[in-house]
């Protein structure tokens, strides 16, 4: 799934601080389900929205909304009407979901309350980890189901750098494994170990390390 997390809450009063009447959509959809985006995050965010507001005086109604899905017109019938008598809108969807919801209604703006961060799976409450980086030119099927692209640091495609550690650690920390490892030892175990010597064309990544995100509600119940 698609995981977000929102906004710094100064950011997201500088874009909306010149109207007057702003409603703000969740999507029941990813950033639902990752504690972003959901009818409970849109509470919340008005409520800290209308609490700062009133301190500086400014005056604004924000009302609130949630559809199944920001990114299907399947789900558009009753919010299409609703958004026509407000000035602005606040989407609490992933980025594809803003842009979606700009299109319905290009005569008004749609400003993002949340920053869309990984592609990934939900390892515990409010624990989210970095599985695919949408790359659009899969190779799972070679590697075992492990995403080279996503778990190598380097995002190298065709076996290990020379930085690996013999326990199968990454040089990048001692915490983080070695993905052509994984790999390898993937493929073994299924009998499938002439596939660590498929050469896959070279591309260009940009180098980063797997992507994790704890919800700030959430970081104690995580912490070490």
């Amino acid at each position: 799934m698609i995981v977000a997390e929102r906004k710094p809450i100064d950011e997201i009063k500088e874009m909306v601080k010149s109207f007057k009447r702003v409603l703000n959509v969740g999507c029941g959809g990813c950033t639902s389900i990752c504690h972003s985006g959901g009818q409970k995050e849109v509470d919340l965010l008005n409520e800290e929205l209308n609490k700062a507001f009133e301190l500086d005086h400014i005056p604004l109604q924000i009302d609130s909304f949630t559809i199944e899905r920001q990114c299907n017109a399947d789900f558009y019938l009753l919010l299409d009407e609703k958004m026509q008598s407000y000035d602005a809108v606040l989407s609490m969807a992933c980025g594809a979901g803003v842009q979606f919801l700009s299109d319905r209604i290009p005569e008004k703006p749609v400003f993002p309350a949340l920053n869309t961060i990984f592609v990934g799976v939900d390892r515990d409450l409010g624990w989210f980890e970095e599985n695919c980086r949408s790359c659009g030119e899969c190779v799972l099927g070679k590697t075992g189901g492990i995403c080279p692209v996503t778990r190598c640091a380097k995002s190298l495609f065709n076996g290990p750098c020379g930085g690996t550690a013999h326990e199968g650690k990454c040089e990048v920390s001692k915490d983080t494994p070695c993905a052509w490892y994984e790999i390898h030892k993937r493929l073994k175990q299924q009998n499938r170990l002439e596939n660590i010597l498929l050469i896959t064309p070279a591309r260009e990544w940009r180098n980063q390390t797997r992507g994790t995100l704890v919800q700030e509600a959430y970081k104690e119940r995580y912490a070490k």
